[in-house]
Parts: structure tokens; sequence; C-alpha cells
């Protein structure tokens, strides 16, 4: 078994004295596992960054097996970020995310691609609206995708502020209004507001996203929501 693909680095850990063991998203074979022999070294460690995208090439004897990576950096979009806090969490928590909600070795073609389009969003400062989009895109390709497009009451599209947290539809204001505690609030920016947002505009589509992850996705894992994810959305609460 033979391939090469385009991929990005989700996660590295060390493997015995000098071998690394590497989990990329690539664009046709999905999350797919493989040993970096000397992947532990110094050179090795900047190419296995996680957020890095990279050229791999993975061969095994049958395709069962764990296999073997030769990576080559595209970009080292893992670095670009140390310095800012705020953005670091983001990439953190969606490397996280998608680490732990995708299947492996099955092509998401449309959640690598979203993942690519966060890595270059974060060099703009409209980057917290992309990861929200991402994280309902990637419900959506798990088969879980939330319906913001009309009031599940009186299928109106117009003036829509809240989500239904049984249904993952959107409600408007005046149907919502009655039960508005026991609904989400839906940001703007998530129905065609454009990119301008407040702080707690992004709280609200994570706790809106994080919902249904952990009722869809991760109630059915051994593992919960991520602790690089835990920790993204109060630094948006806590903004002003």
């Amino acid at each position: 078994m033979d391939w090469t693909d385009e991929g990005i680095v989700l996660a590295a850990r060390k493997h015995g004295e000098t071998a690394a063991i590497v989990s990329v998203l690539t664009r046709e074979h999905g999350r797919h596992p493989g040993l970096v022999r000397g992947g532990a070294g110094k050179r090795a460690r900047g190419v296995l960054q996680p957020g890095n995208r990279v050229q791999a090439r993975w061969r095994a004897r049958l395709p069962e097996h764990l296999g073997t990576y030769t990576l080559e950096l595209m970009a080292a979009s893992g670095a670009a970020f140390l310095d800012d806090r705020l953005k670091l969490a983001g990439l953190t928590a969606a490397l996280a995310v998608a680490e732990t909600t995708l299947p492996e070795r099955e092509a998401h073609a449309a959640v690598y691609e979203g993942l690519s389009g966060l890595l270059a969003a974060l060099a703009d400062d409209a980057w917290p609206a992309a990861y929200v989009r991402w994280e309902i895109a990637l419900l959506t390709d798990l088969g879980y995708g939330l319906d913001l497009s009309r009031c599940a009451a009186t299928g109106a599209r117009e003036d829509l502020a809240y989500v239904s947290p049984k249904t993952g539809r959107a409600v408007s204001r005046a149907a919502g209004a009655p039960y508005r505690e026991r609904l989400f609030l839906l940001p703007a920016f998530l129905i065609g507001g454009g990119d301008g947002f407040a702080p707690v505009d992004v709280a609200n589509g994570l706790k809106l996203t994080r919902h249904f992850l952990e009722q869809h996705v991760y109630s059915h894992r051994d593992r919960g929501l991520p602790a690089a994810r835990q920790r993204l959305e109060p630094m948006f609460e806590s903004r002003d």
C-alpha cells in the first residue's frame, strides 16, 4: 500500500526513543495515523508541529497496518500563531475537535477544505466567526446538520433569533419569546449577518456547536469534549 496526499498535522506523540506516531487529516484519505521514523528528532519536530500543512506519503504492507509516513513541509501554519494566545487557542481547539470526532481512514474532503480555510482565516481578525462556521460544517458532514434557514414553528425566514436545543432548527424572535430561556441564541453572523460580531456572539456560537457536538458525537465516544475546546469558549465569554 502506497499513496501520496496533502494533509494537515493534527497530533504527534513520541513513540519509542526516536520515532513518532502522527495523525494527519488528508484530503483523500481522511484522518490517517502513521509512524514517522526519526520523528522525535529536532529537525522532524518542526515538520510535525500540529497545524502544519504537509505533503504526506504513506506506505504499509497491508491497508490495516499502521504504516509509515514520509512528510514534507508545505506551510508552517502551526508556528504562525505562537505569539497570539487567542489564535493559538482557536487552532489548538480545531485540531483537537478534528482529531476526536473524525473516524480513522474515512475521507471527509469538506472538513479538510474547511480546516484549510480556517487556517487561512486565522491570519484575519474575523477568524472566530470562521471557527464557529467550521464546527457547524463539521456537524453537517457527520450527519448532524443544523437548519438555520427558517423558523421551525412558523416557516418564516426573517428575524431568526434562537435555535432549538432539541432539533437544531432556528426559531424566530416572536415564536421563541415565550421559551427563550430554553433556547440558544443565534448569532447574526451565522445567518447572513456578515463577519461583524462581538465576543459574546462568538461565545453564543460556541455554546451552540458545543451542545450538538456533545449530544450527537461525544456522547458516543469514550472521551468527551477535548480540553483545548473547553478552554476556548470561556476566552470569549471573558472578553469585553
